[in-house]
């Protein structure tokens, strides 16, 4: 198996500012970083959390899937992503196990990451995404 470690946590925020206060007080310490991505209309915050970092995600469109998730179910735990080693590889195991994989070619992520998601309903409800270190 190509799964590495859990990469992130993805956490669907209204407002990053107060986001980011209140997990800075939860964790006890700064995010180390912000980031816009552009192609999937939101704004990153991430903090580390011993190996894991935990990824805060808002909305920066009405029409991304950040904002269309707050609408469907509010604040909350939105995806976990798995560090791979060979992304391409990765999909076409996944895809011949029979998983719905929601973007076949890898995209452009938060972090320096290529990303790829799997559709919840084959993963009993949880959005999974799968990271690639760009090189």
């Amino acid at each position: 198996m190509n799964f590495r470690k859990i990469e992130h946590i993805g956490i669907a925020v209204a407002d990053l500012e107060k986001s980011n206060q209140l997990f800075k007080k939860l964790f006890g310490k700064e995010h180390f970083k912000t980031e816009i991505v552009e192609g999937e209309g939101v704004e990153t915050s991430f903090f580390q959390v011993g190996e894991t970092k935990v990824e805060l995600l808002q909305a920066t469109r009405h029409d991304s899937p950040i904002a269309k998730y707050l609408e469907k179910k509010s604040e909350g735990v939105h995806h976990l992503a798995f560090d791979v080693e060979d992304i391409h590889a990765e999909v076409g195991r996944l895809k011949r196990e029979g998983f719905e994989i929601l973007n076949e070619t890898p995209k452009e992520g938060a972090d320096n990451k290529l990303v790829v998601f799997l559709h919840p309903r084959s993963t009993n409800g949880v959005l999974v995404e799968l990271c690639q270190e760009k090189k």
